[in-house]
């Protein structure tokens, strides 16, 4: 009698178990996963940095993993004036942690990631043209051990040039700062390059590298007027971008961005995705391959919602008159 019963009480604790999420049964038997976490251009203090570290943490909540209970989560920062060789010792560093998964920001550090590792798997954010950077074969299948989420195309840089010349129809000349190592440097210089003649715009080159070159930058290319500037996407821009704001207002240059958090720092206006929602998307692919899903057949997913946001304040202390028809389709209107 007494066997029957414990035969029972084992069939119904492997019923119930079988019930469980895969996360809540990896949590029950003792395994944590481990994923790193990188954050560009961001030290761990920037409210910024906290808010889409919150984003991705809370995604995870969503899917059965805890940070602290069945996830360890390892944050890192790309600095912004990183060499090619801090970067390569950086993910040397990442891949020795052994994680599950690494979730990764912005070309240069899955550049250097990719040559770490061939199984390790990274899901990245925040890459612009992951097939023409040759970090996977093609979107559909990207067959390695990458795969992730796109913000937009190379094309993308010629909208910001288009919204700016809006805002601004006397503009004649464009600096396009970024820093020079960016895989993606040529690629947005030639996509403005397509744009530019057509609508009566040169476009300057303004590679930065630190902080210390922001300001002769803009110093220079300020000297002859109606000028313009538009902030590509780099860890130095995004760390420095209260500078780059305000050089930009000091020589009362209109400035755009691909980011929110650089119109709320004092630039003029962004058009992009949100900050977090690239993370929060690379959550649900962390999910799938702590599950047993591979990168290898994860399709690449591009970024569905742009928003654009306008900071008034600064119209306003630069002497432009906005139309209200153009303030209507800004997401989000700083005064």
């Amino acid at each position: 009698m007494a066997s029957h019963i414990e035969r029972r009480k084992f069939l119904a604790a492997l019923g119930s178990a079988a019930a469980w999420p895969l996360a809540a049964r990896a949590q029950q038997i003792g395994q944590v996963a481990r994923v790193v976490l990188w954050l560009g251009g961001l030290g761990p203090s920037d409210p910024e940095t906290q808010r889409v570290a919150a984003a991705f943490r809370e995604s995870m909540r969503g899917l059965g993993w805890v940070d602290g209970r069945n996830l360890r989560i390892d944050l890192r920062w790309i600095g912004a004036a990183f060499s090619a060789q801090e970067m390569s010792a950086a993910a040397a560093e990442t891949i020795s942690l052994s994680p599950d998964v690494v979730v990764t920001t912005g070309a240069p550090i899955l550049a250097a990631l990719q040559s770490e590792t061939k199984t390790i798997p990274l899901v990245f954010t925040f890459v612009t043209d992951p097939v023409s950077d040759g970090f996977v074969a093609s979107l559909a299948r990207p067959g390695g051990n990458i795969t992730g989420f796109t913000i937009f195309e190379h094309s993308f840089a010629g909208k910001w040039l288009e919204m700016l010349k809006e805002v601004v129809p006397g503009m004649t000349r464009v600096a396009v700062m970024q820093n020079p190592d960016h895989p993606a440097w040529t690629a947005y210089l030639r996509a403005l390059g397509t744009i530019a003649p057509r609508i009566g715009v040169e476009v300057m080159p303004t590679p930065v590298s630190s902080v210390v070159d922001i300001a002769p930058a803009l110093d220079a290319f300020a000297r002859v007027p109606n000028g313009g500037l538009i902030i590509l996407p780099s860890a130095v821009g995004t760390q420095h971008r209260e500078a780059i704001a305000s050089a930009a207002l000091r020589h009362r240059l209109p400035s755009i961005y691909s980011l929110r958090m650089y119109p709320q720092a004092g630039g003029l206006m962004s058009y992009g995705v949100t900050r977090s929602e690239p993370y929060s998307q690379a959550a649900t692919y962390v999910d799938r391959i702590l599950k047993g899903a591979k990168p290898a057949e994860l399709p690449v997913q591009a970024a569905a919602k742009f928003e654009m946001v306008f900071n008034l304040k600064t119209a306003k202390a630069l002497g432009l008159t906005i139309q209200e028809s153009f303030l209507m389709r800004a997401d989000e209107v700083i005064e």
